[in-house]
C-alpha cells in the first residue's frame, strides 16, 4: 500500500500560503465574467502518470479534490473482466498483467500516485457497489454506495483511517427515513453551515441533509421541494408534463456559495435549484429528449468567488456542458464519444481544483480519469467543441 510521505516544514508555511493566495488571485482575474466568453480547456493526455504494480482501474465512479489539490478517485474492482483484464490476479495467474488497483487512489497535482487504500475492514461495512467520493472542508473522505443494502455512508481520513459509519446498512428504500439512506450517489458539503448534502439516490428519491459533525439527518426533500415519494414513475417521456418527483438516480446535490443547492435529476434530464431549506427556486432541462441513462450526471462549479460557471457531465451524450450558473444557459460543450484523450465513454463524475482545472471520470467500460487544463476565458465557440486536443505551441 502506498502512503503519502509526511512533510513537516513549518518555515515554509508562509510561502505556501502566499503561493496559494497568488494562485487564487490569478484565477479570480482570469474568471472576470464577460457575457461573450467562457472557460476554455485542453486535455492533458499525460495525466495521471502510469500506475505501479500492474494495477488497472475498473469503472471509475467518483472524483474529489482536497485542499492541497490532491485528486481522489474511487473505482469498482468487480467491474474488471477476470479473463481479459486481471490475469495476474487469477489463481493460478494466467499472465503477467494485470491486477486490480485498491478502490481509492490519491494523485498529487502532477499526476503522481501518492496513496492507495480502501475495501472491507474492521468496524464498518464496505459498500457492495461503491459510488462517489467526496472530500469535505476538513479533508475527510466520504464514500457512498449504490448496491443492494448500501443504505449508509462511510467517512475516512485522507490516509484511509476509518472515522465513522453513518446510517444502517441493509435497509431497503425509504425516502422518509431519518436514520438510513437508499443507495447514495454522492455527498457534497457546505463549509459555512457544516452540513453535508446527500444525493439519495438510487433507491430513495430525495436530497437528505446531514449535520457533518453528528451525522444526524436534519431535513430532506423531493422534486420541487415536495415530500419525497418512493412510488414508481414509469419510464421517462420527454413529451409528458414534468415529473412531480425525482427519478432514480438523484445523482448530485451541490451547494453553492450563494446559498443555493443544484440537484442532478439524472433521468428526468433536469437540474433543479433549491434554497438550502429545500424551497424550490427554478429548473433547467438539458438535452431533454435523452432517454435511458439520462443527461444530467454530475455538477462542479468554477473556482472564482462567485462560482460564475457550472460544468455538467453528461454520460449518455458523452460531453461536458459549460453553463452560466445564474441563468443556467448552456454556453458551450466539449467532448464526444470515444476512447482517445478528450473523448468520453460514460463520463460520470466531475470536479475542479483551485487552479480551475477540470477532472472527469468514466464508468462502465470507460474506466479512467482525465484532466482538462484550464486556459482562461476565451470567446464562446459556436456549436459543440468536440475533443479538446492540445494545440502545438
Amino acid at each position: 500500500m502506498l502512503r503519502s510521505r509526511p512533510v513537516v516544514v513549518a518555515a515554509a508555511s508562509t510561502a505556501v500560503l502566499a503561493s496559494l493566495f497568488v494562485g487564487q488571485s490569478r484565477l479570480e482575474a482570469t474568471l472576470d465574467h464577460r457575457a461573450d466568453r467562457a472557460p476554455a480547456f485542453e486535455v492533458d493526455p499525460f495525466w495521471p502518470r502510469p500506475l505501479p504494480n500492474q494495477w488497472v482501474l475498473g469503472s471509475v465512479i467518483g472524483v474529489g479534490v482536497d485542499s492541497r489539490d490532491h485528486v481522489f478517485i474511487i473505482h469498482r474492482e468487480q467491474s474488471l473482466n477476470a479473463r481479459t483484464e486481471i490475469g495476474a490476479a487469477a489463481n493460478p495467474p494466467t499472465g503477467e498483467c494485470c491486477r486490480p488497483a485498491p478502490p481509492v487512489l490519491e494523485f498529487d497535482p502532477e499526476g503522481n500516485l501518492v496513496n492507495a487504500w480502501g475495501g472491507p475492514g474492521p468496524g464498518y461495512t464496505w459498500p457492495n457497489s461503491n459510488h462517489g467520493i467526496s472530500i469535505d472542508p476538513m479533508d475527510r473522505v466520504w464514500i457512498g454506495g449504490n448496491g443492494q443494502g448500501d443504505s449508509h455512508v462511510l467517512v475516512f481520513g485522507r490516509d484511509g483511517t476509518f472515522l465513522r459509519q453513518i446510517g444502517v446498512p441493509g435497509r431497503g428504500p425509504d425516502s422518509r427515513s431519518t436514520d438510513a439512506f437508499g443507495r447514495v450517489a454522492k455527498i457534497s458539503f457546505d463549509k459555512g453551515t457544516q452540513e453535508a448534502f446527500v444525493s439519495d439516490g438510487y433507491g430513495n428519491k430525495r436530497v437528505a441533509v446531514l449535520d457533518m459533525n453528528t451525522g444526524a439527518i436534519t431535513r430532506f426533500w423531493g422534486a420541487y421541494g415536495n415530500v419525497p415519494s418512493d412510488s414508481a414513475l414509469g419510464p421517462y417521456n420527454p413529451d409528458a408534463p414534468p415529473a412531480p418527483q425525482f427519478r432514480n438516480p438523484v445523482h448530485c446535490a451541490e451547494p453553492s456559495v450563494d446559498g443555493l443547492v443544484y440537484v442532478c435529476d439524472r433521468q428526468n434530464n433536469r437540474i433543479q435549484v433549491f434554497e438550502r431549506s429545500g424551497k424550490f427556486v427554478k429548473e433547467a432541462r438539458i438535452a431533454p429528449r435523452t432517454l435511458g441513462d439520462g443527461a444530467v450526471w454530475d455538477i462542479a462549479f468554477s473556482r472564482d468567488a462567485k462560482q460564475q460557471y457550472l460544468f455538467l457531465a453528461d454520460g449518455k451524450n458523452e460531453r461536458v456542458y459549460v453553463l452560466d450558473r445564474p441563468s443556467l444557459a448552456v454556453l458551450t460543450s466539449f467532448g464526444m464519444g470515444g476512447r482517445q484523450p478528450g473523448q468520453f465513454f460514460a463520463v460520470h463524475s466531475i470536479a475542479t481544483d483551485s487552479k480551475g482545472n477540470v477532472f472527469t471520470t468514466e464508468t462502465y467500460e470507460g474506466k479512467r480519469i482525465q484532466r482538462f487544463r484550464y486556459l482562461g476565458l476565451r470567446p464562446i465557440p459556436s456549436g459543440a467543441q468536440g475533443p479538446l486536443w492540445p494545440v502545438r505551441r
